[in-house]
């Protein structure tokens, strides 16, 4: 069991996270709705693993990527974005991504991400 923040700017898309996640044993000990909010959560709760979406109001998901591993260069992020890794391109970003998940996903390659990165 993990204990995860989930950090998605659509209500939706953080319940079926959620859904999913806790469905695997895993708890979810927060969720943030933009990339400023997904930094705090990360500070206050150090969670195990970070869902990150990459597309958000005010502070982008790559940002707060960024940010969060400024302040702990092991943290374990997966990405799960509706845009596909070749366009983002984070590995040129030079951010450390546990994992690249494209929306709409299946529930088990959320899953296997997670327990993979246990």
């Amino acid at each position: 069991m993990a204990k995860i923040l989930i950090v998605d700017d659509s209500k939706f898309m953080r319940r079926i996270i959620r859904e999913t996640l806790e469905e695997g044993g895993h708890k979810i000990i927060a969720e943030a709705d933009n990339g400023f909010d997904g930094v705090e959560c990360f500070r206050a709760y150090k969670p195990e693993v970070i869902t990150m979406d990459i597309t958000m109001g005010g502070k982008d998901g790559i940002k707060a990527a960024m940010e969060i591993q400024q302040i702990d260069p092991e943290a374990k992020i997966i990405v799960i974005s509706a845009l596909n890794e070749k366009t983002i391109n984070v590995r040129s970003i030079n951010i450390m991504i546990w994992a690249y998940i494209t929306k709409p996903f299946e529930k088990k390659e959320l899953l296997d991400a997670v327990n993979n990165i246990l």
